[in-house]
């Protein structure tokens, strides 16, 4: 292995970071305007709005993996595992980088150590989720049969019910009224200090598209160099990619933490963990046996033992500790070795 052959996909890998960073600066900033035009308070925004978008390019690939897929076998454990890795990596690694934001941006005193966020949104997001997600691992453990075709329409059922309580909750408060001028509306002089809603999609769209095109390249990137540098495939299917994958959900948070609007930061993580445990499931337990043994249950009830410490501080003490998601690294290193015995 010579350099010049390293520095390539090292080169793609910076790239795709670079642009995924600039498509999440684009991305919190056209999501808040849209809120504020479309009058949605930071639950809706951050749980559904942000939640959604930033988790719809992963979401797609276990949809298309089970409905396009030409080797069954091959299909199923793809499309299976995505729908299983994202509310996990959710779960651990994006609760705990947010953690991490805020005890760093405490230090450097630009924010208050406490979280923020919003009681009502946490609380109802983990509620949910744990409920849909014991579903989905009941299902799995049930195995063939119709009970699961039953079960996926009561998923699909409480995500719009959850939608509905979403959107119809006036106590997470609203965007703000001063919003940093939207991106766009500076290079369009018309757009004034309102920019149209028209303007805001189009940014928000341009987001989207950069998010998806960086992930690629740094997914690319990150493969190549571990296959030049030998690092064990095992390693880069379960612990590596699953991080890249979840990049957007972890910088909007991030950012958002930042600027100590910690509503939208924990909203856009537990509202995807929502989405993500109850319609993709529910696809995947239409057409597929959807029978969970080893490393899938696995996965599936650590993820499940997060959320549930966070959903328990947060009903017992109306807020969440930053020490609380830092604890979802534990839960990944958790996953690591169940990874190293059950492969």
């Amino acid at each position: 292995m010579t350099l010049t052959t390293l520095l390539t996909p090292l080169f793609v890998l910076v790239a795709g970071l670079a642009v995924i960073l600039a498509g999440a600066e684009l991305f919190t900033n056209a999501v808040e305007w849209t809120g504020k035009r479309l009058n949605l308070n930071q639950g809706a925004t951050g749980s559904v709005l942000a939640a959604v978008g930033t988790a719809m390019p992963e979401t797609l690939v276990p949809v298309i993996a089970l409905v396009f897929g030409g080797n069954v076998s091959e299909s199923r454990e793809v499309g299976v595992g995505a729908i299983l890795g994202a509310p996990f990596m959710l779960s651990t690694l994006a609760f705990f980088i947010t953690g991490l934001a805020v005890v760093i941006y405490a230090r450097k005193g630009r924010r208050p150590r406490d979280v923020l966020a919003s009681p009502v949104v946490v609380r109802r997001d983990l509620g949910y989720f744990i409920l849909v997600y014991v579903l989905v691992v009941t299902a799995g453990l049930i195995g063939p049969g119709k009970l699961r075709y039953f079960l996926a329409v009561v998923l699909v059922g409480l995500y719009g019910l959850y939608l509905w309580r979403t959107f119809t909750c006036g106590e997470s408060g609203a965007i703000e009224d001063e919003l940093p001028p939207l991106f766009f509306g500076r290079v369009v002089r018309s757009a004034g200090s309102r920019p149209a809603l028209g303007l805001v999609l189009v940014q928000l769209a341009v987001a989207l598209g950069a998010i998806v095109g960086g992930a690629k390249a740094f997914i690319s990137g990150i493969s190549a160099v571990s296959e030049l540098v030998g690092v064990p495939a095992f390693v880069l299917s379960v612990i590596i990619t699953p991080i890249a994958t979840e990049l957007p959900e972890k910088f909007n948070s991030v950012i958002w933490v930042s600027q100590q609007k910690d509503t939208l930061a924990l909203g856009n993580i537990t509202g995807a963990m929502v989405f993500q445990s109850s319609v993709i499931p529910a696809i995947g337990m239409a057409l597929t046996p959807w029978k969970l043994t080893g490393l899938e249950l696995a996965t599936a009830l650590i993820a499940l033992s997060s959320s549930t410490a966070a959903y328990i501080q947060v009903r017992k003490l109306g807020r969440i500790s930053p020490y609380t998601l830092l604890a979802g690294g534990l839960f990944y290193l958790a996953f690591v070795a169940a990874v190293m015995v059950l492969r």
